[in-house]
């Protein structure tokens, strides 16, 4: 698999980095900038959209991201995906000031990939 193959939408199911693991939806979009290193952007629930770059090797995708809470404090994380095919990825991450006790999680599935093909 090559970086180029990521590019593209994604639907998004995740936990979030706490005792609860509350869970979230949202879509994640992911694109190359001129140096061939990723940039994502999330939108989760709808409404708080989040930003990223990262790097790509061994099928390995790394993002720092990084988004405006309330009282426009940014805060700023990292995930960590385990690219099982170029259509799902399987992802932990965790916030600078989150629960160090947790981690959060994530699944990706390509945007118009029919569940049949995702086997």
């Amino acid at each position: 698999m090559n970086i180029k193959e990521l590019v593209g939408e994604f639907n998004i199911v995740g936990n979030n980095q706490n005792e609860e693991a509350a869970t979230y939806k949202g879509t994640l979009t992911l694109a190359l900038d001129d140096n061939n290193r990723i940039v994502a952007e999330w939108l989760i629930s709808n409404s708080q959209k989040q930003y990223g770059t990262g790097f790509f090797k061994d099928n390995i995708l790394v993002i720092n991201f990084n988004y405006e809470g309330e009282e426009h404090a940014i805060f700023k994380g990292v995930v960590v995906y385990k690219c099982i095919t170029k259509d799902i990825l399987d992802g932990f991450w965790s916030e600078k000031h989150g629960n160090p006790l947790f981690l959060g999680s994530e699944r990706c599935f390509r945007v118009g990939v029919q569940k049949e093909e995702l086997h």
